[in-house]
């Protein structure tokens, strides 16, 4: 029963800081402890290698979970509504990659749904209070900061082709960013 066990059992001097320390019959166990447990591989060591495993697997994951959630959110405005939409968004993104068919993503559909809901309320109440603390611009604002850019090229660049290209190009990037588009 016990002859493919890794690391092999191994008897230990009494005095032995690495003794097992499960109980026998006949008191302490004599076996040698698996590396960092306190056991022998008789008395439990792979229940206590499973725990430290678990918890390292745990801690990854927390560490994960932090990292994805200062990739997610913006926390150049407001942080504790973005930080918050970041971790929505982390939980919705976990809970997708926990399902592995159709079947697991409609049994899932309601928690995806609400999650869903509850990212487009955090993100419309995001928008409006830097709406109202003045940190959007709307299309107004952006054209006139867009020709205000170009007129302060325009006093430093001679060149009127030159001019005329970087003129073009920003015009067409406030295009772009009032389509949306990145």
């Amino acid at each position: 029963m016990y002859e493919n066990l890794t690391p092999p059992i191994k008897i230990t001097d009494p005095a032995s800081p690495t003794r097992c320390q499960g109980i026998t019959s006949n008191g302490q166990c004599i076996n040698e402890s698996v590396d960092s447990t306190t056991r022998c591989s008789l008395h439990g060591a792979n229940m206590q290698l499973k725990s430290i495993e678990e918890k390292s697997l745990k801690n990854y994951r927390l560490t994960k979970f932090n990292a994805q959630v200062q990739r997610m959110s913006n926390t150049s405005g407001l942080k504790t509504l973005s930080e918050e939409i970041g971790i929505l968004r982390v939980i919705m993104e976990e809970k997708l990659n926990q399902c592995t068919d159709v079947t697991e993503l409609m049994m899932q559909s309601h928690t995806i749904s609400d999650l869903a809901m509850k990212i487009e309320k955090m993100v419309v109440s995001c928008s409006k209070l830097e709406s109202t603390l003045g940190q959007t611009m709307d299309k107004a604002a952006l054209l006139s900061f867009g020709s205000k850019v170009i007129q302060i090229i325009g006093e430093n660049i001679t060149d009127p082709d030159v001019l005329d290209t970087i003129g073009t190009s920003i015009v067409n990037l406030l295009g772009e960013q009032d389509n949306g588009e990145n």
